[in-house]
């Protein structure tokens, strides 16, 4: 389990200095959160107008970008969707076990499935919430302290508009310099989901003093908060 040695550094370090690291030392210190207003929107996009809403049922996308907790806490807070569930793709339901996935050689990646309403959000802005806020998208087989392919960065597609949109997002992306080093996002199809363990549910809703919560997540969401105001669900 990668997470633990982690865990067990902070969890000498006093609550106060966790909370202070969390904003001089967290994501952010490695230049991860760029400005809101520099990211364009998705040129492409999959868009459901008023008039054919009716028509769409919920759909679904399917995203990995690091320790699924945090991924999970950030897109639960977006305006039309309904429900995230922490799991792994890209591996077999066989062996899609949280302490067997974080050995790194099951193929698997820790992701997320997001149920959302096509009519209140699209799936282009998933994307870009997913690119600006939920993890650092040129970090190699990692994010932050997590190290391995089972943290790896990648859109599992369910269709070819989802494909398209993603792979001319990355484009898109890497065109305008966003980000200071290429994107190495995989983009590739859905072969399945399966849903993590009870206990990694809604992990930071849960445990929002947890040391890797703390220095790890809460950031994400305050990013979220400060930059994306509009997507957030009203309380």
């Amino acid at each position: 389990m990668i997470r633990k040695p982690f865990l067990l550094i902070l969890a000498l370090i006093p609550a106060f200095a966790v909370v202070g690291a969390s904003h001089a030392f967290g994501p952010a210190e490695a230049g991860r959160y760029t400005e809101a207003s520099r990211f364009p929107d998705p040129a492409q996009d999959i868009k459901v107008s008023p008039a054919e809403a009716g028509r769409h049922s919920e759909q679904t996308a399917v995203l990995a970008g690091g320790c699924f907790w945090g991924v999970e806490a950030v897109f639960e807070r977006l305006k039309g969707v309904s429900d995230v569930t922490s799991g792994f793709a890209g591996g077999s339901k066989s062996n899609a076990h949280y302490e067997v996935v974080s050995m790194g050689t099951t193929g698997h990646a820790e992701s997320v499935k997001i149920s959302y309403d096509p009519a209140v959000i699209s799936y282009g802005q998933l994307l870009k919430v997913f690119f600006a806020v939920a993890h650092d998208p040129t970090q190699l087989n990692r994010q932050g302290p997590d190290e391995g392919t089972q943290y790896r960065s990648a859109i599992f597609y369910g269709s070819a508009d989802e494909k398209a949109v993603a792979e001319g997002y990355i484009r898109q992306l890497n065109d305008a310099k966003i980000f200071k080093k290429p994107i190495v996002t995989q983009v590739v199809p859905l072969d399945g989901f399966y849903p993590a363990e009870g206990y990694h549910q809604n992990f930071v809703a849960k445990n929002p003093s947890y040391p890797y919560v703390v220095y790890n997540d809460l950031p994400k969401l305050e990013h979220l908060k400060k930059d994306f105001p509009e997507l957030l669900k009203s309380k």
